[in-house]
């Protein structure tokens, strides 16, 4: 039914790629102002709308970089506070959003701050910090980055992609040419000569860009509520609450286990509501297979610690799954050490 309804949206895709167009080229000629800063500003960001790994690589840098004093700039998604905000102990995913707040909870050593206007989030940040992470920030021209990188979802390069609002791009593929790294996320973890020559022959890439490939590597899952990590994970059926872009990769890695998976699926960033979670904790007790657990993703986690919802999970076998990149052997040396030598030259 959605795909149908896309294609009524098609003559509105004219009337959106005319204003990218215009409001790019304002920028590349100066028109409006971009500003660029003398810190190292390393900008993570897509061409596709959701779920190509924005997080975990964000995380990704932060190790790389973690002889450098470090601040990681987000919008703050779904946050219901406005302007600048730094995370401290008292932030919750309303007042951050919730992948600041896992970075702010996983890094301690990094400073975490959330701005609409990454401009003045920057110039809030930049005399205390040796480089600044512009987390989901390739659409906002108003900064000028020293370094972008782009990121594609493996899957989603099989396929033509058509603009906003029919499709999924947030601007035409030509914006390729602004980034100095294209990063493929969610990459077979084998992956042939023939398929990275594929990938490669859609870009038109410059001789300076850079294009690498990641896959995905999952964690030990980590207890919501006390932190304990489980040893071994053998449950035969997992519920799985996720309310993230796109689920089908962790699905598909719960189900190699092997285990049958009962999914709570909800929208990117959903806000979970006490009806939600009362619906799947009577499911899981409802169910009467012995070896069962709930399963949910990082950034979720940051929504379920919520003191309204909390309560609910109590005593229950509830963990998480940390995720991660892992580059592709071929090219993760050349990957860090482009990023390692921008910051070393930009300070």
């Amino acid at each position: 039914m959605l795909k149908y309804f896309r294609i009524l949206l098609f003559p509105f895709n004219l009337v959106y790629g005319l204003v990218v167009y215009a409001r790019n080229k304002c920028y590349d000629w100066g028109i409006f102002q971009s500003v660029s800063f003398d810190i190292p500003v390393i900008c993570i960001g897509n061409l596709v709308v959701g779920g190509a790994g924005k997080t975990p690589t964000t995380e990704y840098l932060v190790r790389l970089l973690s002889d450098y004093k470090i601040a990681i700039l987000s919008r703050g998604y779904g946050r219901r506070t406005k302007g600048f905000v730094l995370a401290d102990v008292h932030s919750t995913a309303q007042t951050i959003g919730d992948e600041p707040l896992q970075y702010y909870r996983k890094f301690k050593q990094v400073t975490v701050a959330v701005c609409e206007d990454r401009v003045r989030g920057i110039n809030q940040l930049k005399d205390h910090h040796d480089v600044i992470l512009l987390d989901d920030a390739y659409q906002h021209r108003a900064v000028k980055p020293g370094y972008s990188i782009l990121l594609f979802e493996f899957s989603k390069l099989q396929s033509f992609q058509f603009l906003l609002p029919a499709g999924n791009l947030r601007e035409p593929f030509y914006a390729v040419e602004r980034a100095q790294s294209i990063l493929i996320t969610k990459s077979p973890t084998l992956l042939t000569a023939d398929l990275r020559n594929n990938i490669e022959q859609k870009f038109n890439l410059t001789i300076e860009q850079q294009l690498s490939f990641s896959s995905i590597r999952y964690g030990e899952p980590i207890h919501l509520l006390d932190g304990s990590v489980m040893d071994k994970f053998s449950h035969q059926h997992v519920f799985l609450l996720t309310g993230i872009a796109n689920p089908a990769p962790l699905i598909g890695y719960l189900k190699e286990m092997p285990t049958v998976v009962h999914t709570f699926i909800y929208a990117d960033h959903h806000d979970f509501s006490r009806h939600e979670i009362e619906k799947l904790v009577s499911a899981y007790k409802q169910h009467p297979a012995k070896e069962k657990i709930i399963i949910t993703t990082e950034k979720d986690s940051q929504r379920l610690l919520d003191d309204n919802l909390k309560d609910l999970l109590l005593n229950l076998p509830i963990y998480y799954l940390p995720i991660a990149i892992e580059l592709q052997e071929l090219d993760k040396n050349d990957f860090d050490q482009k990023i390692l030598d921008y910051v070393a030259s930009a300070k």
